[in-house]
Parts: structure tokens; sequence; C-alpha cells
């Protein structure tokens, strides 16, 4: 539980999937699906946390980026959160990895079609280093995702933003991570009061990810844009694959 917590604070950071390695290795000790999806989710917000903490400095670039992502994102978890709470377990299970699926796709072709879109913008508009409203509604969208179950919302925020803005790959996936620090700080304020939470699960997660979460955001920092791309997309795929069975 320990070393998962390790590896899922590093996944924050890097290619954002995260959940795709805890939340089996917490069924996999016997936890209950909605128990694990609750314990997952307050134990690796301490990653979630070192991560960003990482990353200050490039969400320190684009403030009015960063506040955006965090309340769109916020927002949302707290819907998601309710969700699984009302929700039947088995729910996410039939269109979790197609979600995560596309949005890999999305990841994977946006390089090309920013530029395509760049290229129809060019000297008509300047560069979007801000939200719109329909990109803030995607952003909320994903927080909602996040609240709900979280497997690959980190994905689905990279595609968000690299569709919606034009901000920097570095500065993306570092919203990226605060977009998960935020879905998952409110969800486990909800699932600690409301869910059924397994704290020794949460204690070892935690020990892990906040360590995790740092040397990801170090990683992270220094990995070319193309291979941390490539990496996203992989790990989606693959995540998207273990679901199936």
């Amino acid at each position: 539980m320990l070393l998962a917590g390790l590896a899922s604070g590093v996944l924050t950071s890097t290619v954002g999937v995260a959940s795709l390695l805890s939340f089996p290795v917490l069924l996999a000790v016997g936890l209950p699906p909605v128990t694990a999806n609750a314990t997952n989710t307050v134990g690796l917000t301490p990653g979630a946390l070192s991560g960003s903490w990482g990353y200050r400095s490039e969400l320190r670039e684009f403030p009015r980026a960063t506040a955006a992502v965090l309340a769109a994102c916020a927002v949302g978890s707290v819907g998601g959160a309710f969700l699984l709470l009302a929700l039947p377990s088995s729910v996410f299970e039939s269109v979790v990895p197609w979600l995560i699926l596309g949005t890999c796709l999305l990841v994977g072709v946006q390089p090309r079609l920013s530029t395509y879109l760049r290229a129809r913008r060019a000297g008509t508009r300047p560069d979007r280093v801000h939200l719109s409203g329909p990109t803030g509604c995607f952003a909320t969208l994903t927080g909602l995702y996040g609240g709900y179950f979280g497997a690959g919302s980190g994905v689905m925020m990279l595609a968000v933003l690299g569709l919606g803005t034009d901000l920097p790959f570095r500065v993306a996936n570092a919203l990226k991570t605060l977009a998960v620090l935020a879905a998952n700080l409110l969800a486990s304020l909800i699932f600690t009061v409301a869910a059924d939470v397994h704290w020794l699960a949460v204690l070892l997660l935690a020990s892990g990810s906040v360590i995790g979460g740092y040397v990801g955001a170090r990683i992270g920092r220094r990995l070319p844009a193309t291979l941390l791309r490539t990496g996203v997309v992989i790990a989606g795929v693959t995540g998207a694959v273990l679901l199936w069975h």
C-alpha cells in the first residue's frame, strides 16, 4: 500500500492516472468498491498537494488560469462526490474506459489540432492564456468526474486545457496536478463525513503519495513535452484496458 501510494504520487504529477494503480490495490486487499474509491481519494490528496507545490513556479505564471482551474474543479468535485454516494458502484464501469480512451486521443492529437487552430487565428487574436466560458464548463465537468471516480481525470484536464487554451504544455501539466488536488480535497472533506473510509489504508497511501507527488513534479518539469504526452497516452490506454478487465 505504501509503495502504491509512492508510485501513485509520481503518476499524479506526471501522466495523471494515479487512481488506475492505487484503486485496484485497494480492491485487491478486500475493500468494497465505494469504500476503496473514497479511501483512494482521501489517501492521494497529499500527493496532489505536494505535486502542486512542486509546480508552484509554473502555477504562478498564469494566475488567472490557475484560479479558474482551481475554482472549476472544486465546484465540480462536490457534485461528483455526492454522485458516488448516491449511485451504484458499478455505474462507472461501462463509461470510464471510453472516457479515458477519448481523452487520450485528444491529448495525442492536440499538438496538431492546436497548431491548426492557431494558424487560423493568426493575426486576429492573441494566444488564449485564460479559460473561456466553454473551457471552464468542461473543466467543471472534469472536476465532477474527479470527485466521482477520478481515474484518468488528469488526462481529461490536459485534453481540456490543450484544446481550450494556448498555455505551454508544462504549465498545463502543472494545472492538471492542481485540478486533481482541487477535486480530491473537496471530495475528501465530504467522504470523511459521509462515506466509509479505511483510515489505515489512507495513512499508508498518503505517506507514500506525499513524497511521490513532489518527486513527480520534479520529473514532469524536466521531461520533454513530447515524451510526457506520449507517457500520458500510453498510461491512459493501458488504464482503460485494465478497467475493461
